[in-house]
C-alpha cells in the first residue's frame, strides 16, 4: 500500500512538474533581459518613459478624468499595438469593449496608471504579455508596444 502510493505521488508530482514546462523549449525572459531593447524602442521613437516596479515602461500623454479602472471594470479603448521591430499586430479605429480582467498582465498594471479620457504609450516586457506561447502574429519572447487610448469606463 505505501508503494502504490509512494508511486502515485510521484506520478503526480512529475505531471505537475511537467505542466509548467513549455514544449517547445522556450524560456521566459525576464523584464530584466529585455530593458535594454525596450528602452532602446522608447528612445528611438521618442518616448519619455517611467518605470513601473513591474518593469512596463510607459508615458502618460493624457491622464484623462473621471472613474479609474481596476480589473473588475469594462473598459472601451481604442489601440495599436506593435512588436519592437515596428510590426503593428494589432489596431483599432473605433473603441472596442472587454473586461479589463480578462487581457494581458501589462494591460492589467498599466491601464488603471490612467482615467477614462487618458492616453498611455506602454512597452511591456513578455512576461507579462504573452511569454513563451506568443499569440497569432506575436512570437513567442516579444515585448510589445501599445498606444491605448481609454475611451469609457464601466
Amino acid at each position: 500500500m505505501k508503494r502504490t502510493l509512494l508511486l502515485v505521488s510521484v506520478v503526480v508530482s512529475s505531471l505537475f512538474l511537467s505542466c509548467g514546462k513549455q514544449e517547445s523549449g522556450c524560456q521566459p525572459k525576464t523584464p530584466a533581459s529585455e530593458k535594454v531593447d525596450m528602452i532602446a524602442y522608447c528612445t528611438a521613437n521618442g518616448i519619455n518613459y517611467t518605470e513601473h516596479s513591474s518593469g512596463i515602461l510607459y508615458q502618460i500623454i493624457t491622464q484623462g478624468s473621471g472613474m479609474t479602472p481596476t480589473v473588475n471594470n469594462t473598459v472601451s479603448t481604442v489601440y495599436t499595438g506593435k512588436l519592437l521591430n515596428g510590426t503593428t499586430f494589432d489596431a483599432t479605429a473605433n473603441p472596442i469593449s472587454f473586461s479589463l480582467g480578462g487581457v494581458i498582465e501589462g494591460w492589467k498594471i498599466g491601464i488603471p496608471l490612467i482615467q477614462k479620457g487618458g492616453r498611455i504609450l506602454m512597452v511591456i516586457p513578455s512576461a507579462l504579455a504573452y511569454s513563451c506561447t506568443g499569440s497569432g502574429s506575436i512570437p513567442p519572447n516579444s515585448p510589445l508596444f501599445f498606444d491605448v487610448t481609454l475611451t469609457d469606463v464601466k
